[in-house]
């Protein structure tokens, strides 16, 4: 573990989510919100923009945290023995309140687009995920896949034979924005790969609470979603990771 204080730690683990979700949900609303420059952007522009974000969040975070970012990351990194769990929950609350700080500063910023958007289901995107067919039991099987794909390779190129620390700094801030634009280009599609419950629960707060014109409903029936299916691909991952490891 490194030597700063957990205060510390959490402080950039807030700053390190809050500019992922900032640039990553900033992406969203660039290519979907009405009259934006980059509106009909498409997938390929969310996926390499959502890599960018989180390269972003960890060059500020990794020094410091080894940059988790992600609940799942850090419960996933615990479960395999390689982060305290006393630091889980801390982290975790700073990760949900960079998260909604991040997803308010996108609407601060687009504010003048999400005016001139109609379709409330378009405003909720820019905040957290919708699944393009809804079937909770099978979107939370993708969102288990995901995760588990994203943890089960922290885990094994942040080993101890490849890296000091463990997080998503552990890899590198380039190679784990390309694990993350290969996860959303392959496995995107049905979900919106939130792989990530702080990243799902942190701005539909937000979209809950800000006062955006027209926005409708949070949806919040199909939050639980993007918060127990990365939690469960974490484990899974985990328990891989230490089945395949312990007879090594």
């Amino acid at each position: 573990m490194n030597e700063y204080s957990l205060i510390i730690q959490c402080v950039f683990e807030f700053i390190g989510t809050m500019i992922m979700i900032l640039l990553g949900c900033g992406v969203v609303a660039c290519v979907s919100l009405k009259k934006s420059k980059g509106e009909g952007g498409g997938w390929i522009v969310v996926t390499l923009a959502w890599g960018l974000a989180v390269m972003c969040g960890v060059l500020v975070a990794g020094p410091f945290t080894g940059a988790h970012l992600n609940p799942a990351v850090s419960i996933g990194l615990a479960a395999a023995g390689k982060f305290p769990w006393v630091y889980v929950v801390p982290y975790i609350v700073a990760q949900i309140l960079g998260a909604y700080a991040g997803a308010s500063l996108v609407y601060v910023f687009y504010k003048d687009h999400f005016d001139a958007t109609e379709d409330q289901d378009t405003k909720l995107g820019v905040f957290s995920t919708i699944p393009a067919i809804k079937n909770h039991w099978r979107n939370l099987i993708c969102e288990i896949v995901g995760t588990f794909v994203l943890i089960l390779v922290i885990l094994f190129i942040g080993d101890k034979s490849n890296a000091a620390e463990v997080g998503l700094g552990s890899i590198g801030a380039i190679p784990v924005a390309l694990l993350v634009v290969a996860i959303g280009l392959s496995l995107g599609g049905t979900t919106g790969y939130a792989i990530n419950p702080a990243r799902d629960l942190g701005p539909r707060i937000a979209h809950f609470m800000l006062p955006i014109k027209g926005k409708g409903k949070s949806q919040w029936g199909y939050s639980w979603v993007p918060i127990v299916g990365p939690i469960v691909g974490a484990a899974l991952a985990a328990l891989v990771y230490w089945l395949v490891i312990s007879h090594i």
